[in-house]
C-alpha cells in the first residue's frame, strides 16, 4: 500500500470516531471525578486503528478461541478500553460506562479479567501486561504447531498497548527478552510514547533508547512520529504483521491531546474538570453532549470490525468442524479456557518406607501427567535440573520446535510468572512454573495477579526450608510460607511425602479457578503408611489417630516435619501420653471445611497442641491456640550441613517431647 492509498483509507468519519473514543472516555472519567484522561486523549488514534482495522475479534462470540488478544498493559487507561468495547458492539451498555469506577459496575478503575466482557487480562500493576501478552503469544505459537496440520485453527495475533511506566518496570525487560529469544512474531506492542510520567517529564527518570533496547532483545522496531496520523499507524501495524520477530511500534503522542494541559503530567491521573472538558471538546471540534454518540461512529465499527470479525469467525467455525471430524489429534484439543488434567493412570512409584525427596517424587508424577495430557507444559527459571521439572518426553520450546513443552524462561522469575499468567489466560493448556522457594519473592506480584484472576497456574517451589543447609540463609526460606498463605485466593500445599504429592496433584488437576503452590523438599523423606489415604483436598487430616476420642495432645506438622512428629509420638506414647498427629499440607483448604470436620481433626477440648514447621511460626496460633506451642524458625537460617542446621533450630524428637511435657505441666 502506497502512502497515498493509506491516507485515502481514512476519512472524516474516522476522525470523528477517534474523537468520540476520546471524549466518551473523558466523559466517563469526569462523571466519576476519577481516572486517567491523559492516555485516553493521547492513545485513542492508535487504539482506534488497531481495533477497527486489524483486530480479529467477534463481539458476539467474545471467547472465540482463535480471536486476537489485546492487553491494555497501561491499565490506567481503562476508560478508553471500555469505550472501545462499547463502540465495538460488546455487551457493555452505555449505562455501565456511566458507572465508571463505581461499586459493582462492569467498568472498574482498572480492567478486570472475568468481570468485564472483552477484557483479556487484569492489568494495572505496570509491566505485567506486556509479560502476560508474551505468555499469550507463546501459547498461540505452541498450540499452532501442535494442531495446525490441515487447518489453521490456531492462528491469531497478540497485541499490547504499553506506556513509559510499563517499560520502566524491570519485569518488562525480562518479558521482552523471553519474547525475542522465542521469536514471537505474532506479538505486536504499541508504545504510547509521550515522554511524561506521573511526576513529570520522562527525562527526569530515564534516558533509555527504546529502539536500541528492543532491537538488542531480538525485536523489530518501528516508529510513528505523529500519533495523530492514522495512515502511518495503520501502515506500521501492517508492516509488523509481516515480520518474523516480535515488534515494538513506538508511537509518539501528546498526553492529554486537545486539553488545556496537554503535554504535562497534570493531565495524567485526575479528571479534567468541567471547564477543561468543554475546552477540550472545542479544541477537538467535537459538538456532541456527554455520552451522546453519532450513529455514524457505531456504523463504522460495524462496517469494519464487526463484519470482519463475523466473517473470520464463520470461516474458522467451518474449519474447526472439519478439523474435529478428520484430525486424529482433535480429541486432545481443548476449547476450555482452563481444562482439567487427566490423572487416571498417575501413581506413586515408591513403596512405604522408601526414601525420596518430594521434589523427586513430584518429578515422577509430572512425567506421568505429561504422558497423559498433551496440553500440560511449563518450565523453570534456569533451575529445571534442580527443581526436577524437566518433562522427559519433550524437548525445549523454541522457535525451531514450538511444539515442545519445556520452556526455558532463564533467570527471570518475575517475567516467567507473568508469562505463565498469559499462557493460562490464553486458554487450552495447563501451565506450571518452578524455582527455589526463597525466590518466590521475585514473583509475588504476578502470583497475586494470578489469584485475582483465578488462574490455575501451578507453582513448583523446591528447596523448601532451612534443610537446604550449605547454601545458607539467602537460599533458606523462612517467611515465604507465611507470606504466601497471607495472600487470598491461592492454595499453598506442602506435602509430607510422595503420597501427599500425588494427592495434591489429584486435587490440582480438577481445580481450575485457583493457583496452587507446591512446596517441596530437596532432602529425602520417608514414604509413610500414614499418608496412604491422605486427602489433601481437605487441607488437613488425622494422619495418626490417638487411642481415645480426646487425646492428651495434638502434634500438627507439614512437609518433612510430619515424619518427625510421628517419631515424637512414639516417644510420647512410651511415656503414656495419648497423642494425635495431624498432617496440615494446606491451611487454606482446611479453613474451607465444615466446622464439624475441623472439630473432628482438632477437637476444641484438646488444648495441648504443638505446630512443627521449618519456617516462620507466624499464623500457627490459629491452630494451636494462644496456649499452644509453635516450633519453627523466626530468624534467618544458617549455612551448614542440612541435618546440623535442623538440629540447631530445634527440629528434633527430643525438642518436641520436651515442649509437650512443658505444656502438660502448665
Amino acid at each position: 500500500m502506497t502512502q497515498k492509498q493509506a491516507n485515502a483509507k481514512f476519512n472524516e468519519i474516522d476522525t470523528l470516531a477517534v474523537n468520540t473514543l476520546r471524549m466518551l472516555s473523558v466523559d466517563e472519567i469526569q462523571k466519576a471525578n476519577s481516572g486517567h484522561p491523559g492516555i485516553c486523549l493521547g492513545a485513542s488514534p492508535m487504539a482506534y486503528v488497531l481495533w477497527n482495522y486489524h483486530l480479529k475479534v467477534n463481539p458476539e462470540q467474545p471467547t472465540w478461541f482463535d480471536r486476537d488478544r489485546f492487553v491494555l498493559s497501561a491499565g490506567h487507561g481503562s476508560a478508553m478500553l471500555y469505550s472501545l468495547l462499547h463502540l465495538s458492539g460488546y455487551d457493555l451498555p452505555m449505562s455501565e460506562l456511566k458507572q465508571f469506577r463505581q461499586l459493582d459496575s462492569k467498568t472498574p478503575g482498572h480492567p478486570e479479567y472475568g468481570h468485564t466482557v472483552g477484557v483479556e487480562a487484569t492489568t494495572g500493576p505496570l509491566g505485567q501486561g506486556i509479560g502476560m501478552a508474551v505468555g499469550m503469544a507463546m501459547a498461540e505459537k505452541h498450540l499452532a504447531e501442535v494442531y495446525n496440520h490441515t487447518y489453521n485453527i490456531v492462528d491469531h495475533y497478540t497485541y499490547a498497548l504499553v506506556g513509559d511506566g510499563d517499560l520502566m518496570e524491570g519485569v518488562s525487560q525480562e518479558a521482552i527478552n523471553i519474547a525475542g529469544n522465542e521469536k514471537l512474531s505474532k506479538l505486536i506492542v504499541l508504545y504510547d510514547s509521550n515522554n511524561i510520567t506521573l511526576d513529570g517529564p520522562l527525562s527526569n527518570e530515564s534516558v533509555e533508547n527504546a529502539a536500541m533496547r528492543f532491537k538488542a532483545a531480538g525485536w523489530d522496531y518501528l516508529k510513528v512520529d505523529d500519533g495523530e496520523n492514522l495512515a502511518e499507524i495503520d501502515q506500521a501495524i501492517t508492516t509488523a504483521k509481516a515480520t518474523y520477530k516480535p515488534t515494538l511500534i513506538e508511537v509518539k503522542t501528546i498526553i492529554g491531546f486537545g486539553s488545556p494541559e496537554a503535554g504535562t503530567n497534570k493531565v495524567h491521573g485526575a479528571a479534567l474538570g468541567n471547564e477543561n472538558v468543554n475546552m477540550t471538546r472545542n479544541a477537538l471540534h467535537y459538538q456532541y453532549a456527554p455520552f451522546e454518540i453519532d450513529e455514524r461512529v457505531y456504523d463504522v465499527f460495524k462496517k469494519h470490525m464487526q463484519q470482519r470479525g463475523k466473517q473470520k469467525y464463520n470461516q474458522w467455525e467451518k474449519e474447526f468442524t472439519e478439523f474435529q471430524s478428520s484430525d486424529p489429534q482433535a480429541k486432545e484439543f481443548s476449547l476450555q479456557a482452563k481444562p482439567e488434567l487427566n490423572m487416571e493412570k498417575v501413581a506413586v512409584q515408591e513403596q512405604t518406607g522408601d526414601m525420596i525427596a518430594t521434589r523427586a517424587a513430584n518429578s515422577e508424577i509430572m512425567q506421568q501427567i505429561s504422558e497423559c495430557n498433551l496440553n500440560f507444559w511449563g518450565g523453570a527459571a534456569d533451575l529445571s535440573s534442580s527443581n526436577k521439572t524437566q518433562l522427559a518426553t519433550s524437548g525445549r520450546f523454541s522457535d525451531e520446535d514450538p511444539q515442545n513443552r519445556n520452556i526455558w524462561f532463564g533467570v527471570r522469575e518475575f517475567g516467567m510468572a507473568t508469562a505463565a499468567n498469559g499462557i493460562t489466560l490464553h486458554g487450552g493448556t495447563r501451565c506450571f512454573i518452578s524455582t527455589f522457594f526463597t525466590f518466590s519473592d521475585y514473583m509475588k506480584s504476578a502470583i497475586r495477579s494470578a489469584a485475582i484472576q483465578k488462574l490455575p497456574v501451578t507453582y513448583v517451589f523446591t528447596h523448601d526450608s532451612i534443610a537446604v543447609g550449605e547454601d545458607g540463609p539467602t537460599h533458606e526460606p523462612v517467611e515465604q510460607l507465611a507470606a504466601l498463605r497471607s495472600m487470598p485466593g491461592i492454595n499453598v500445599i506442602r506435602p509430607a511425602d510422595a503420597n501427599e504429592v500425588l494427592n495434591a496433584w489429584q486435587y490440582i488437576a480438577t481445580d481450575v479457578d485457583t493457583p496452587n503452590a507446591l512446596i517441596l523438599s530437596r532432602q529425602k523423606l520417608p514414604v509413610l503408611k500414614e499418608t496412604l489415604d491422605a486427602d489433601v483436598s481437605k487441607g488437613g487430616y488425622v494422619a495418626s489417630p490417638a487411642r481415645t476420642d480426646l487425646p492428651d495432645g495434638i502434634l500438627i506438622a507439614t512437609g518433612s516435619e510430619l515424619s518427625l512428629a510421628l517419631e515424637a509420638k512414639k516417644v510420647l506414647e512410651a511415656k503414656s501420653y495419648d497423642i494425635s498427629v495431624v498432617s496440615m499440607p494446606c491451611v487454606e483448604l482446611f479453613r474451607q471445611q465444615t466446622a464439624g470436620y475441623q472439630q473432628q481433626v482438632l477437637p476444641n477440648d484438646v488444648t495441648h497442641r504443638i505446630s512443627i514447621e521449618m519456617e516462620s511460626t507466624f499464623g500457627w496460633h490459629e491452630f494451636v491456640g494462644l496456649g499452644g506451642c509453635t516450633i519453627g524458625v523466626d530468624e534467618f537460617g544458617a549455612s551448614g550441613n542440612g541435618e546440623a542446621v535442623q538440629r540447631k533450630y530445634g527440629f528434633t524428637v527430643d525438642r518436641i517431647v520436651s515442649e509437650f511435657e512443658r505444656l502438660w505441666k502448665k
